[in-house]
């Protein structure tokens, strides 16, 4: 069987989904979750119809059953959102919110380092390449101060 028409058929459908949610960006939750009911429901259902239909052709060792299987084993969670217009269909305002908190992280590190006298580049080499091997107990002695005052003992005694 052919899976190009069918992994294409499934992505018109998700696709359906998130361009009927897209345009409830913004909206009041009460309204979201109304519309949400009226709009994205019967487009979740169909979807839902098609894979498992779709899925009962398939061998269970095909790439595309076990994406399907993958989703419809997690539906219930996957379709909370219809009920909770608080509840959004993407996490992309989550990853954004992470990313940003490791962006400050890492300019709060090199700032560290360099408020003492330390290269950031060669610190955060080092620390790197060490850290997954350094016990958690000792993480203080990769602090940038604690760092350089190692690495100034070892050339030292180089």
């Amino acid at each position: 069987m052919d899976r190009a028409p069918l992994a294409a058929e499934a992505v018109r459908l998700i696709d359906a989904v998130f361009d009927a949610e897209r345009a409830l960006n913004g909206l009041p939750t009460e309204q979201r979750q109304a519309l949400r009911q009226t709009h994205i429901a019967p487009l979740v259902a169909e979807l839902e119809t098609w894979m498992r239909g779709q899925r009962g052709k398939l061998s269970r060792h095909a790439d595309l059953a076990k994406a399907m299987d993958y989703m419809l084993k997690r539906w219930e969670a996957f379709t909370q959102f219809l009920d909770d217009g608080r509840i959004c269909l993407t996490n992309n305002a989550a990853e954004r919110a992470l990313r940003g908190e490791r962006a400050a992280a890492m300019y709060s590190l090199i700032v560290t380092a360099k408020l003492n006298d330390v290269d950031p580049r060669a610190w955060l080499a080092n620390v790197l390449a060490r850290i997954a091997d350094h016990p958690a107990s000792r993480l203080h002695e990769l602090l940038p101060w604690n760092w350089k005052a190692s690495q100034v003992q070892q050339a030292a005694a180089a």
